[in-house]
Formats: C-alpha cells, sequence, structure tokens
C-alpha cells in the first residue's frame, strides 16, 4: 500500500476569508495598546475640533458679509488664535491616530492598514495647509500699513477670502478622510474584535464626507451629510477607550 503525502504548510492554512487564528501574547499587548492610544488621540481630536473649527472660528464667521466677519474676530481675537492653534493640535494628533490605528489593525490586513493610515496623513496634510489660511487673518486686520494701502473694505474682502478658502481647502482634504474611514470600516468588519456595526457605520461616515467633498465641486449651495453619517468615528473612539484593552486579535495567516 502506497504511503499518504504528509500535507503541506498550505494544505494545513486556512481558507482564505476564514476566522483568524489568535495572535501571540506581544502582539495583542501591542494592538491592545495601539487602540487605546487611538481612542484617546480620536476623543482629543473631537473635542479640539468642537473648540477650534466649530466655536472659535465658524463662531465669528458671517459668510458674505466680511465686515462683520471682520468685526467679530477682532472682538473675539484672542478665542479665534486659540481655536487656530487648537487645530494645529489636531494635526499632531490625526499622525498619532494614523499610526495607532495601523498598529491596531495589522493583525487583519497589514498592507490595507498601512494604505488606510496613509490616506490619514495625507488628509493632516493638506488640513495644514487648509489652517495656514487662518494663521495670518488677525494680522492682517490689525495691520495698518494693509488698511492704509488697500482700505478697510479691501482688507475685510480678503481677510473674509482667507478664511473661505480654509473651508475650501479642509473640505478638499476630507475627501481622502473619507477614504480613510471607509479602509478603517473595512478593517474594522473583518477584524472579528471590533463589532461590526462598528465597520458599517465607519464606512457610511467615511462615504459622508467624501459625498460632501464631491457636492461642494458640482453645485455652490452644497449638500452636507457629514453631520448626520459621522457617528461612526465617535462609536469607534469610545468603543477603543473603553474595549480595545480586553481584545483578543487574530493575525491573519494569508499575509
Amino acid at each position: 500500500m502506497s504511503r499518504l503525502p504528509d500535507p503541506s504548510a498550505a494544505d494545513l492554512a486556512p481558507p482564505r476569508g476564514s476566522v483568524p487564528t489568535y495572535a501571540d501574547e506581544d502582539t495583542t499587548r501591542a494592538v491592545r495598546r495601539a487602540g487605546q492610544v487611538a481612542g484617546v488621540a480620536l476623543l482629543l481630536i473631537a473635542g479640539l475640533a468642537g473648540f477650534g473649527a466649530l466655536f472659535a472660528i465658524d463662531g465669528v464667521v458671517t459668510p458674505g458679509n466680511a465686515a462683520r466677519t471682520a468685526g467679530d474676530l477682532t472682538s473675539s481675537e484672542g478665542t479665534f488664535r486659540l481655536g487656530v492653534v487648537s487645530l494645529y493640535a489636531i494635526i499632531v494628533l490625526d499622525i498619532v491616530a494614523a499610526w495607532a490605528l495601523f498598529r491596531f489593525f495589522a493583525p487583519v490586513d497589514s498592507w490595507v492598514s498601512r494604505l488606510t493610515a496613509w490616506f490619514r496623513v495625507a488628509f493632516a496634510a493638506v488640513f495644514l495647509v487648509a489652517i495656514a489660511q487662518l494663521a495670518g487673518v488677525p494680522k492682517l486686520l490689525n495691520d495698518d500699513a494693509y488698511r492704509g494701502v488697500f482700505g478697510d473694505e479691501q482688507v475685510e474682502a480678503l481677510a473674509l477670502l482667507r478664511i473661505e478658502s480654509y473651508y475650501d481647502i479642509w473640505m478638499a482634504g476630507l475627501f481622502l478622510f473619507g477614504v480613510h474611514l471607509v479602509g478603517v470600516g473595512y478593517l474594522a468588519y473583518r477584524s472579528g474584535y471590533v463589532p461590526r456595526v462598528i465597520g458599517v457605520l465607519l464606512v457610511v461616515a467615511g462615504l459622508g464626507y467624501a459625498f460632501d467633498t464631491v457636492s461642494s465641486v458640482l453645485s455652490e449651495t452644497p449638500i452636507v451629510v457629514s453631520t448626520v453619517t459621522f457617528f461612526g468615528e465617535f462609536a469607534l473612539a469610545v468603543w477603543l477607550v473603553v474595549r480595545s484593552g480586553r481584545v483578543q486579535p487574530g493575525t491573519n495567516r494569508e499575509r
């Protein structure tokens, strides 16, 4: 009777799409730490964005009214400057979050996780350019030399133009951020250690941001849906802070 051949490693590997095997202890600890760092970074981003973007910046801008915007900004200049600083802090936290999310989801698919992280880094770079439009606005409004050359109305119009450029550049960058969230949602859905509903919500949030960017290009009165679809980001942040320290990640043996 002929001897049956020994099964090879490829024969023993789980089929594509099967549940990943458990990771070793060191990998598990690293993934858990990365998840907690990512969760804290995301919550800090949410808080800083609420103050910087929604309160300090949006609170002084009256679209289409340069004189009122200039007056409100001048009377709240300290708050405006703190808002800009908080946006710069978000850039740093975005880089931290990109790294931490890459480490957290690397056991699922290291290539997709790395690509997803780079999309967030690219968004941070675009956002940095957007914030730079705001940094010089107080100086522009307070400089008597500018007003002497161009006049009050032109200086105020230029200040509003720079603020509007900030919004335009930020909106363009949100397309990259949307792609990032879709990638994170895909990884969360496949992971086996993040609730799949969070993965679905993240994909919806990412598509919402991408839709907003496209809508802003196609229409002068764009439809903004991310104010409704954003919930997946917050859900992930809270889950990471509360639960990521207990996850048991798997290792994708196909990669």
